[in-house]
This record gives C-alpha cells, sequence and structure tokens, in this order.
C-alpha cells in the first residue's frame, strides 16, 4: 500500500512539472539561469532576474518604472519630476550621470548595472564591478534600436509579454501621428536652446525621431547629425522659415535658468510662419533631453507631436 502510494505521488509530481512545461508561460526564471546579452560595448553575461540593478539611463528608469521592476540604485541628481519618487532614501544614489560614485557602487555589489551613452567611458570601471550592459538607443535606427533595448528588459526580468504589448500600443500612437504628419505639406525645425544659443537638429539626430518616425518634413535635411547639434544662427531660423519649430530647453532640465522663450522669439525669429501662425512648440525637456527611449517618454513624446498638428 505504501508502495503504492509512492508511485502516486511520484506521478502527479511528474503531471504538475509537464503542465507547468507545456504552459507557454513561465512562472519565473531558474534559479542561477545566465543569459548572454549582446549590446553597444560588447557581450555580457547577465544573471535572469537579477534583484539588484543599477540604472544610470533615464530611459531605462522610464521603462523598468512602467513594467514594475524593482531598480535599487540611480543617479539622482538630473531625475526627470515624473520620476522624482526615485529620489527617495528607498533607493540608493548611483551619483551623477557622468560620474558614478564608483565607491557607493561597490559597497552595494549589484547584481547588474545598465548605462548609455553619458557612462560609456567608464564602462570597463564599471563591468569591473558587476556585469555591465549599454542600452542606449541609436538615433540613426531609434525604434529598432529602442524595441531592442525593451526585448532585451523583457528577457532579463521576465517582461517579454508585457513589452510587446506596450510595444504594440506605442505601435498604434505613432502610426496615427505619422499619418497625419506625413500627409501635411507644411515643414518643421527642431532646436535645442541653451544659455541664449540654439542649435538645430535634423533627420538621424538626437531628436530627429521627430522626422524619422513620427514624418514631420524637415525644412532642412542636411543639417550634421551630432549630439550637440549644428550650430546655428536666428538669421539661419528666419532664411529657412519653418511652419513649425519645435524647441527644447536645455537650461529647464540642467539646473539653469528656463529662457527659450525669451531666446527663441526675437524680431527674427518673429518672422517666421512658425511665429505667425503660432507654431512654435516648447517641447517637454525631461521627455526629450534627459529620459528619451522609454516606454512612457516615447509614447508622451509622440502624443506631443501629434497634438501639437492639430
Amino acid at each position: 500500500m505504501k508502495k503504492w502510494l509512492l508511485l502516486m505521488s511520484v506521478a502527479i509530481v511528474l503531471v504538475v512539472l509537464s503542465a507547468c512545461g507545456e504552459s507557454g508561460e513561465t512562472s519565473g526564471a531558474e534559479e542561477g539561469e545566465i543569459i548572454t546579452v549582446e549590446h553597444e560595448l560588447g557581450k555580457t553575461e547577465v544573471p535572469k532576474n537579477p534583484e539588484s540593478v543599477v540604472v544610470f539611463d533615464y530611459g531605462i528608469v522610464d521603462s523598468l518604472d512602467k513594467l514594475g521592476v524593482n531598480i535599487e540604485a540611480v543617479a539622482k541628481k538630473s531625475l526627470p519630476e515624473y520620476l522624482s519618487h526615485y529620489s527617495s532614501d528607498q533607493y540608493e544614489n548611483a551619483g551623477s550621470l557622468k560620474e558614478p560614485d564608483f565607491e557607493k557602487i561597490s559597497q552595494m555589489d549589484p547584481d547588474l548595472i545598465i548605462i548609455s551613452g553619458r557612462q560609456a567611458p567608464v564602462y570597463e570601471q564599471l563591468s569591473e564591478i558587476a556585469p555591465t550592459i549599454h542600452l542606449g538607443v541609436d538615433t540613426t535606427n531609434y525604434m529598432e534600436s529602442f524595441k531592442q533595448n525593451m526585448m532585451t528588459l523583457g528577457e532579463i526580468f521576465d517582461k517579454k509579454d508585457a513589452v510587446k504589448e506596450e510595444l504594440t500600443t506605442l505601435k498604434a500612437e505613432i502610426e496615427k501621428v505619422y499619418e497625419k504628419a506625413s500627409n501635411m505639406d507644411e515643414e518643421g525645425l527642431i532646436v535645442l536652446a541653451n544659455d541664449g544659443k540654439v542649435s538645430a537638429y535634423g533627420p538621424s539626430s538626437r531628436f530627429g525621431l521627430i522626422h524619422d518616425v513620427l514624418g514631420v518634413k524637415p525644412v532642412d535635411d542636411t543639417i550634421e547629425a551630432s549630439t550637440h547639434g549644428q550650430s546655428i544662427s536666428f538669421e539661419y531660423i528666419t532664411e529657412k522659415n519653418p511652419d513649425y519649430l519645435f524647441v527644447i530647453d536645455r537650461g529647464a532640465v540642467v539646473g539653469g535658468q528656463s529662457s527659450a522663450k525669451q531666446v527663441v522669439e526675437n524680431k527674427l525669429v518673429k518672422k517666421t510662419d512658425a511665429y505667425k501662425n503660432d507654431n512654435i512648440i516648447y517641447l517637454n525637456p525631461e521627455y526629450w533631453y534627459l529620459s528619451g527611449g522609454g516606454l512612457q517618454s516615447v509614447s508622451a513624446m509622440a502624443e506631443e507631436i501629434g497634438a501639437s498638428l492639430e
């Protein structure tokens, strides 16, 4: 009788295990499972479902926040307002975006560090502390790069289904804006305002999402694509005469003064069709300058452009 009961118990366990394996959904990663993540700076072996995670890129903080993934430490100094809850004592301060606190991070002994362009120069130093991956967005191929980053997060944190759902929703939002923008004759110019100066951004640039993904025609498709933009004069803006002028105010998010409106809306710019038709659009610099490439930020960016074209 005891032998029969033992055999039945084993059979039940086998059935349960088999059902779990055939369900198509995992209940979590196998303990100690390691995956290899290929990224811009190399290949890194990363533990599945890491418990202690340090994140420097605000777009990734944005995405993990949306996905409900716990983060242990962030760079607190320049946090966007909508992510300000990460400034509480519940989270460690990993330093600044350009100067990580190596001692603090080392003491934390994290399972994973996620960085992007601003921290790329210290990738090797961070890699000596913990597995480190670079998940910055490639502006020359924005959406594919962004999607790959999100799928990587889904793989690491067992959130693949949630990521796919978010990307599907975002795709519909973007297509709606693109359809509207691409059928318009009006052309746009993107400028970054900073300490009384302006620089221009065109297709394949840091803010080229407006042209490349959302469909707004560029007033000048020869603008140099660089991180800091192409330095321009206000005479240039008058000469190009954009129908829409999209302005990103750097000073508003880096501790300076928010003076973009006073700088941009001068006598020269007031001659443009953008000014005359009330189409100078001041974009939210938190999304565009600090946390681009996140599930929340990209959605908000698409919404901003769509609303500006109405």
